[in-house]
């Protein structure tokens, strides 16, 4: 019923900025939180940020408060994820994912219903 589709992963130098984007699309109806989690090789997938249907709440894993925000544009129902002062320790699969039956997104990747293919984000030293 939701499509997900990210975009704008690459590769950037350390205290570099990316931004990326995650096209959500379906039958269902918009309300929903979607989130960020990324998943580094050998590592458990993790959450990285979180934002309400309409915006108005948001949550960040303390690894980047400060430094990403994620924001949305709800006529199109897409959610977004700025990255700023990029580190080493960042790269990953990133993947944005929708809790459509929650009004408050989780942190937990298990609580979340659709999931992208995910964009791979490089930090070089």
């Amino acid at each position: 019923q939701v499509q997900l589709v990210e975009s704008g992963g690459g590769l950037v130098q350390a205290g570099g900025s990316l931004r990326l984007s995650c096209a959500a699309s379906g039958r269902t109806f918009s309300r929903y939180p979607m989130g960020w989690f990324r998943q580094a090789p050998g590592k458990q997938r993790e959450f990285v940020a979180m934002i309400t249907w309409n915006g108005g709440s948001t949550d960040y894993a303390d690894s980047v408060k400060g430094r990403f925000t994620i924001s949305k544009d709800i006529a199109k129902n897409t959610v977004f994820l700025q990255m700023n002062s990029l580190k080493p320790e960042d790269t990953a699969v990133y993947y944005c994912a929708a809790d459509t039956d929650s009004y408050f997104g989780g942190r937990r990747y298990l609580e979340y219903d659709y999931w992208g293919q995910g964009t791979q984000v490089t930090v070089s030293s």
